[in-house]
C-alpha cells in the first residue's frame, strides 16, 4: 500500500529527472566533456557523484518528510515491518529508475565507455538496493530527532562510503574490459552489505517506529 502512495506522487519522479538532467548537462556544457570516452575516471566520477547527489535528496527524506498526521495514520493502519519493506521496496525501484536514466543521459551526453554492461547493470542494482536499504532505516532513525538533517548526514556517510567504494571499483573494473573474476570479491561484499542492512532494518524499525 506504502508502494502504491508514494508511487503517486508523480511530481517527485519529474523532479528528480529534472534534477539528475541539469547535473549531467552542467557537467557537458561548464566542463566540455562532450565525448570523454578516453578519460575513463573521470566518466566514473562524475556518474556516480550525479547518482548519488539524486538519490540521497530523495530516499534520505523518505521518513523526514512525512507529516506528523501522516505519522500516525500509518503506525494506525500498518505493521511496522511491512511499512519498512514497503518504503526500501519503494527507494529501491526508485533508485534503479535513477540509475538506468543516468546512464542512458550519460551515454547520450557524454558518451559510455563501460564496456561490460550487464556487470555494470548488475552493480546499480547491487547498488541501489544498498542505498534504499541504508538511507531509508536512517531516515526513520533521524525523524525521531531534533535536528534531522545533521544525524542524517553523521549516520550516513560511513554506510554510503562503503558501498559507494565497492560501486566505483567494479565500475572501474567494468570499463578497462577485466574478467568478471577480477570484481567477484566487490560483488560479494556489496550483497553482504545489503543482506546486513536489510535483516538490520527489517528487525530493529519496529523498535525505532513505537519510541
Amino acid at each position: 500500500m506504502q508502494v502504491r502512495l508514494e508511487i503517486r506522487k508523480k511530481s517527485v519522479v519529474i523532479s528528480l529527472l529534472l534534477y539528475l538532467v541539469s547535473l549531467v548537462f552542467i557537467n557537458y556544457l561548464s566542463l566540455g566533456l562532450q565525448n570523454i570516452s578516453g578519460l575513463p575516471g573521470i566518466w566514473s566520477a562524475l556518474f556516480w557523484i550525479a547518482l548519488l547527489s539524486t538519490v540521497v535528496n530523495t530516499i534520505a527524506k523518505s521518513f523526514m518528510a512525512e507529516k506528523p498526521g501522516g505519522t500516525i495514520y500509518l503506525y494506525c493502519l500498518v505493521d511496522p515491518a511491512q511499512l519498512i519493506v514497503s518504503k526500501i521496496l519503494y527507494g529501491f525501484l526508485l533508485c534503479v529508475g535513477i540509475c538506468g536514466a543516468g546512464f542512458l543521459i550519460f551515454g547520450l551526453l557524454l558518451s559510455s565507455p563501460v564496456q561490460d554492461i550487464p556487470l555494470f547493470l548488475l552493480t546499480l542494482v547491487l547498488a541501489s538496493f544498498g542505498f534504499s536499504a541504508s538511507l531509508s532505516l536512517l531516515s526513520a532513525i533521524a525523524s525521531k530527532t531534533n535536528n534531522g538533517s545533521v544525524i542524517m548526514a553523521v549516520l550516513s556517510f560511513p554506510v554510503i562510503i562503503g558501498i559507494l567504494l565497492m560501486a566505483i571499483k567494479v565500475t572501474k573494473n567494468c570499463i578497462d574490459g577485466l574478467d568478471r573474476s577480477a570484481s567477484l570479491n566487490e560483488l560479494i561484499t556489496l550483497g553482504a552489505i545489503n543482506l546486513l542492512v536489510a535483516a538490520v532494518s527489517y528487525l530493529l524499525f519496529p523498535y525505532i517506529w513505537r519510541s
